[in-house]
């Protein structure tokens, strides 16, 4: 427990920061976790104010390009889906991705991405998509077993409350939970974990962050993937950097693990033990 000041200090700054439209739907168990540890390495208030918002921009902010239109992207979901056209929904879906700059990333490459690492697992029946953004739009191109059961969880509650709906189009069993992953893990058994490039966002809050998701999630598998240049393009020594940061990871442990290499991202298909 924070002493008195302390703890007034750390509501006034939560209260701050979510007041914001950028921030106001973020988990507050996670600006909470933010705001204490800028709170106790800053000068002021103003210090810890400032640098609580710039880890909230580069852990989410910074991937979501112009307006989040849920309600419209919604309605062009329902209608694709109403055409009863598969590559009508691929399109509707693709288009919405592209306000995602993970998701967006990816869409050169979606055509083969999940059919090449999910093309040696057996079949998958439930699946848990942690830090999902807008991924769980990529269903339609997943081979997975009918009806399988699909849980998504992530930081935004506005985006969560446009999946609920949107997943309700798609051929799977959808949960969806709002949560802070650094702070308490979903541990569902699950035949498959998806955590896409999601390390080194949880590693700016927290540089243990990593390897405590990996050795927490209940999944018989894990994907696990990297991006391959930022944001602004640079990609100098980034490949190699973050395989040696995830094999030094796991490097006690007897997983099985596949590397696949695309163009925008670097991927490691995991065993985990039998669970």
């Amino acid at each position: 427990m924070l002493p008195t000041d302390q703890q007034t200090q750390l509501e006034r700054l939560i209260n701050d920061v979510s007041a914001s439209p950028k921030y106001s739907d973020i988990s507050l168990d996670l600006i909470r976790r933010i705001g204490a540890q800028e709170l106790a390495k800053r000068r002021s208030f103003k210090e810890a104010l400032k640098s609580t918002r710039n880890k909230l921009h580069q852990i989410g902010g910074a991937y979501f390009a112009g307006r989040h239109d849920y309600s419209r992207w919604l309605d062009e979901l329902q209608a694709a889906a109403r055409t009863g056209d598969r590559a009508t929904l691929q399109q509707a879906c693709r288009t919405i991705m592209s306000h995602h700059a993970s998701t967006k990333e990816r869409l050169s490459i979606l055509d083969r991405f999940y059919a090449t690492i999910l093309a040696d697992l057996p079949p998958i029946r439930s699946v848990i998509d942690v830090a999902c953004g807008l991924n769980p739009l990529a269903i339609p191109w997943m081979p997975l077993e009918a009806d399988a059961q699909y849980y998504a969880c992530d930081i935004y509650r506005s985006m969560l409350d446009f999946l609920a709906d949107a997943l309700t189009l798609m051929p799977v069993k959808s949960f969806v939970q709002q949560c802070d992953i650094i702070q308490a893990c979903p541990t569902q058994q699950v035949d498959l974990a998806l955590v896409l490039k999601t390390l080194p966002c949880l590693e700016q809050v927290d540089r243990q962050a990593g390897y405590h998701l990996l050795h927490a999630l209940n999944a018989r598998y894990l994907i696990v993937s990297f991006p391959v240049h930022s944001l602004g393009g640079h990609s100098k020594g980034m490949t190699a950097h973050y395989e040696a940061h995830f094999r030094e990871l796991i490097r006690n442990d007897p997983w099985d693990v596949q590397r696949i290499a695309f163009p925008t991202e670097l991927v490691f298909v995991v065993k985990k033990a039998a669970l």
